[in-house]
This record gives C-alpha cells, sequence and structure tokens, in this order.
C-alpha cells in the first residue's frame, strides 16, 4: 500500500490491532532459547502460521512477518546470511497465506541492524544504509503491505533507514522506539527528538514498541500525543520481564489487565495498539474486545 492510500485510510475512526510477541510466543511453542526465529522461517514455517492465524482469530488487523532480525548481520549470527533473501521472501508468504481471504495487512518488521553505529560502533551510515536497503527490497518485492522499523534507539540509525526505504519506495512506513531508560531510549533520545528529527521524513506513523514496562511506554505515549498529529503505534510488554530461579523470562501483566489498559492507550493517542514481548494471543484477543467500544 503506497504512503497516500495508507494516510487516507488511517483517517478513518477505526483503532487498528497489530498483533502479539513472535519470539516469546515461538518459544512456547518450543524455539530454543536464543535460537533467533527467522530460523522456524525455514525449519518449521507451520509454528509461525499457527501463532499468526491465532492472533487473527484474536482480532488481528495487522500481523508483522518473522523478519524482525532479518537483516544481513543479524543473519550471520545463526549461518543464515546467505538465506537473507529466502528467509524474507517465505517470511511474507507465510503471512500472506494466513491474511488471504481477510481484512488483514501485512507488515514487513525491520529491527536494528545488531550493530552500534559510529562512534559507538563500527557501523557507518552507508553500511547501515545498505543493510536496511536490502531488507527492506526482500520484504517489498514479497508482497508485504506496509513496511515497521520497529525498537529502534538510535536517532541516526532510524533516520538512515527510513532514508534507505524512502530511496527506492513509497510504500506505507511506520518507525518505533523502544524506551529503555525512563522516557529515553537506550542511546537516550527523548520522544520531542524522535518528532523534530522524524515528523517530515516521510513516515506515516510513529511508535513505542517493547520497552522495560508498561507504566513508562504510557507515559511515553502520552508524551508523543501532546507533540504529533502523526499516528501513534502501540505495542509494549506485557510488563517488566522477570526471570525465575530456572533462568526462564516471564511477564506479569495477565490478558484481562492488559485489555483494560488498551482502553486508556486509545484514550490517549494511540491509533494501533498490540502487544510487544510477553503478550500472547489471549492479550491480544482482550485487547481487541475491550477497544470494540472505539
Amino acid at each position: 500500500m503506497i504512503a497516500s492510500d495508507f494516510s487516507t485510510y488511517l483517517n478513518s475512526q477505526k483503532i487498528f490491532v497489530s498483533d502479539g510477541a513472535t519470539g516469546t510466543n515461538l518459544q512456547r511453542q518450543g524455539l530454543p532459547v536464543g535460537m533467533a526465529p527467522e530460523n522456524w522461517v525455514l525449519e518449521k514455517p507451520e509454528e509461525i502460521t499457527a501463532l499468526q492465524k491465532m492472533f487473527i482469530e484474536n482480532g488481528s488487523d495487522i500481523i508483522l512477518t518473522c523478519t524482525f532480525g532479518g537483516n544481513r548481520i543479524r543473519l550471520e549470527h545463526s549461518g543464515l546470511a546467505d538465506q537473507a533473501e529466502l528467509i524474507n521472501r517465505k517470511a511474507v508468504e507465510i503471512s500472506r497465506s494466513v491474511s488471504e481471504g481477510k481484512s488483514v495487512m501485512v507488515a514487513g518488521s525491520m529491527g536494528p541492524t545488531g550493530e552500534m553505529m559510529e562512534p559507538f560502533g563500527k557501523l557507518d551510515e552507508k553500511s547501515a544504509f545498505d543493510l536496511y536497503l536490502q531488507q527492506a527490497k526482500f520484504l517489498v518485492d514479497g508482497g508485504v503491505d506496509l513496511l515497521i522499523v520497529e525498537t529502534q534507539f538510535d536517532l541516526v540509525e532510524a533516520q538512515t533507514a527510513i532514508r534507505a526505504i524512502r530511496s527506492f519506495s513509497d510504500i506505507a512506513l511506520i518507525c518505533s522506539f523502544s524506551y529503555d531508560r525512563g522516557k529515553r531510549t537506550m542511546m537516550g533520545v527523548k520522544p520531542q527528538q524522535v518528532i523534530e528529527a522524524l515528523s517530515s521524513s516521510g513516515i506515516q506513523a510513529i511508535g513505542v514498541n517493547c520497552g522495560k514496562g508498561l507504566d513508562t511506554n504510557f507515559e511515553v505515549l502520552k508524551e508523543l500525543n501532546s507533540l504529533t498529529d502523526l499516528p501513534i503505534w502501540f505495542k509494549p510488554n506485557a510488563g517488566a520481564p522477570e526471570t525465575d530461579g530456572l533462568g526462564s523470562i516471564h511477564y506479569h501483566i495477565t490478558p484481562e489487565e492488559m485489555g483494560e489498559q488498551a482502553v486508556q492507550w486509545v484514550e490517549n493517542g494511540a491509533k494501533f495498539v498490540g502487544g510487544c514481548c510477553g503478550t500472547s494471543p489471549e492479550h491480544l484477543g482482550a485487547i481487541a474486545r475491550n477497544i470494540n467500544k472505539f
């Protein structure tokens, strides 16, 4: 979907429900901790299909492809760099198959590169540009409806990703940041800096996803709503992660609690609502039921 059509679509009163977590839910289905979910795009596509079907059955209007770590650098860690195109295209194929015949959009998920940008790391802007450009082309050619550059923490990297995408396509584009240090990202970026830098960059929505806790993310949502007229994507974790004695990670917010809080998200400006880490299909169903009034 081209950007202008998407923006027109967003002018409706509808609140859109995105999906829940990919990684933590696939771990519940047997994905070994530490294994990249993109491995299962090739090895166990039926598990991704099953998860995305559950999201749609519970109210998702938008599902994200299993490509968060689908750029060449991240795939190198799993020995899959030479299969980057196959993985991205196959992931789109899975999501398109699940959404066929339904009023569900497929968003191509693009996470951070996995390397720090200069001067804090070794990744220069040209290399980052090329990484995002390559993955975006795979996803767009595969047939996604829109792209989401998500869990960003470095403003320069996010700007580079947007420039790369806009260098070849006018596809609908959302950019979402993760706020891990209170109302700042890991690199100290504030919501106001994000709005100042990206409002005129060619994105159709700005977002918040992942992060440390629901309360802090909610405060960021309210601040963004006071700073911009852009639609807001809100996809927080199901609370802060907690580790048990066996080393397993758990998220304490129940589906009922998350569903009730979703009403406040919408009342404070969220146009898209869903969940990140720890958000199960049951959480998503509770969110969808509670925002039906809107």
